[in-house]
């Protein structure tokens, strides 16, 4: 059945969890067959994201805004979906040099939900009311929900915590139904990443939770741009925890800094490892105290800060 009603009385069924008629008869084809369909369909999860570009682009505004002001971004779902948020705000340190707790992913039912399901754990409003208290979310947080049906009770019940406690409410969705009453959301901003059914009904870790992905990369990854953590397209607020990324810094400041390998690595050292502070001390032929205040005066920004114009200073 493909259409929006369950057939028994009940709310209607997300777009997810119609039949896909490309994929019949998925049983009985060869494995090449098979990856070649989901291939196909995957390319919705791309196309998905186009409609929804000036509301992701106005959640990347409100998480900048957030961080700018102190307060975090929180990811909370059920499954996949709560999978998906672990997984993002997890890679922000590493890749941003951040605090754990600036971005936080957060699971129904709990870390142990990453591996094994916990049945009945998403469809607990009060858990996902339970969640937001214990985190202690406060006014000026951005809660973002990840739903693919965009009804898991879960989720509905940590925003609507979320949204009382004054905190920015985002809802990232894979139901196309929900632009019929997109007008009437409660939430600040709704996101939804429609790629149609699933190769497999109702299989949401398929092309919903592909389109999801690449959604919340680019709210992360697009605040953190425009919150400093990079400078053209170099990740400069990295933290060097392993060989790659040791020389990923090495490479960087070698690059900004306009210094050789071993000048690049003596500098990191005494900038302590970060890159932003390396790569002023070899621009700008200061010490780390001095690059630092300089980087503290544009806000973290290297940009303004190499732009700054030091022998007036000294005039």
């Amino acid at each position: 059945m493909n259409s929006r009603s369950s057939g028994h009385g009940e709310s209607p069924l997300p777009s997810t969890e119609f039949g896909n008629h490309l994929s019949q008869g998925l049983d009985s084809k060869t494995a090449r067959e098979i990856v070649g369909i989901i291939h196909s369909e995957d390319r919705k999860a791309w196309e998905a994201i186009d409609s929804e570009l000036e509301t992701i682009a106005a959640v990347v505004d409100a998480v900048t805004g957030a961080f700018e002001r102190g307060r975090r971004l929180i990811y909370l779902g059920a499954g996949t979906s709560g999978r998906l948020g672990v997984l993002d705000a997890s890679e922000c340190p590493p890749t941003f040099g951040v605090d754990p707790g600036l971005v936080e992913g957060f699971i129904a039912g709990g870390d142990g939900a990453l591996r094994e399901a916990v049945e009945g754990a998403e469809d607990s409003v009060e858990g996902g009311a339970c969640l937001v208290r214990d985190a202690l979310v406060e006014e000026g947080d951005v809660v973002c929900g990840i739903s693919a049906s965009g009804r898991t009770p879960f989720v509905a019940g940590a925003l609507e915590e979320a949204r009382g406690r004054g905190a920015v409410t985002v809802l990232v969705a894979a139901d196309g139904g929900l632009r019929e009453t997109a007008e009437r959301s409660p939430w600040d901003h709704l996101v939804i990443l429609d790629a149609g059914p699933e190769c497999v009904a109702g299989s949401t870790r398929m092309k919903a939770g592909t389109a999801t992905k690449m959604a919340l990369n680019m709210i992360t990854t697009g605040a953190m741009v425009r919150w400093g953590k990079v400078y053209d397209n170099l990740m400069v607020d990295l933290v060097a925890s392993n060989t790659k990324l040791i020389d990923r810094a090495r490479r960087i400041v070698e690059q900004l800094g306009e210094v050789d390998s071993s000048e690049a690595l003596k500098l990191l050292e005494l900038a302590e490892g970060g890159v932003k502070l390396a790569v002023l001390m070899a621009r700008k032929g200061v010490g780390p105290d001095r690059a630092r205040a300089l980087l503290g005066v544009h806000k973290g920004h290297l940009r303004p800060a190499l732009e700054e114009n030091l022998d007036s200073e000294s005039s």
